[in-house]
């Protein structure tokens, strides 16, 4: 089991900042990190789904994008070029994306098992939900059969992350047939909603989340009560059960 080192029990803030613009929530990302890297904030968490808007990461290559940008603009979809790693995929309501602002120094500077501690919460997440979940060894995120279900994208300067994991909950699925998604041709996604035939509440889906995320990671979580930036939080540790 891919877990942080349960020698030394971390903690992290968790902000839930609801639905936000790409952009602006770029710019918070961008504070998040400077302000992590010189020690004004703990470890970060930021929970939220965004307005539509396709991201192209580092090794994105435009052919995936099977839209023109005058159809995008006419299904009110952002395109934004992004320095996380990965290709081309798609956020927007319905969509829980998360964001760690997170100092690897203090896991283990260990990338490979922080991306498995990601997977590995979605995995347990969706499977409180009795969908059956995995990895692909190829590819970083989670898959339900040949589906993907959760992407995953980061970028780590100075062993701190940014960037991170989309998990589809009630997501529009017709919207990733603009895409090829994360540059698969032959490969679509899917969402809890679709896979249980009916909508689930996103805070629900949230709750079971941070559960499994103070799990795997072996932490104790603050939420954050203001915003992320004055780093106003209460203590309070989500409880498996």
């Amino acid at each position: 089991m891919n877990q942080a080192s349960p020698d030394k029990k971390m903690n992290y803030v968790v902000y839930w900042l609801g639905l936000i613009d790409y952009q602006n929530a770029y710019h918070l990302q961008r504070k998040l990190f400077c302000n992590r890297r010189d020690g004004r904030i703990p470890d970060t968490l930021l929970l939220l789904e965004h307005l539509p808007t396709i991201t192209v990461g580092k090794s994105g290559r435009l052919e995936n994008i099977l839209a023109s940008r005058e159809q995008l603009v006419q299904r009110g979809i952002s395109l934004v070029f992004i320095d996380r790693g990965g290709d081309v995929t798609y956020h927007g309501p319905g969509q829980l994306v998360g964001y760690p602002i997170f100092d690897l120094k203090g896991w283990g500077r260990d990338a490979h098992r922080y991306i498995r501690n990601l997977e590995e919460a979605i995995i347990r997440t969706l499977n409180d939900f009795s969908i059956k979940s995995g990895r692909d060894r190829s590819h970083a995120g989670v898959w339900v059969k040949d589906k993907e279900i959760a992407a995953i994208g980061l970028s780590l300067s100075k062993w701190i992350t940014m960037h991170g994991f989309a998990l589809n909950v009630n997501t529009d699925l017709a919207q990733f047939s603009l895409i090829n998604p994360c540059g698969f041709t032959n490969r679509r996604a899917t969402s809890i909603a679709h896979l249980l035939g009916q909508e689930i509440p996103m805070a629900k889906v949230k709750e079971r989340l941070l559960v499994h995320f103070a799990a795997v990671f072996h932490t104790d979580i603050a939420i954050g009560t203001d915003n992320p930036i004055k780093g106003h939080y209460e203590r309070k540790t989500p409880t498996v059960v």
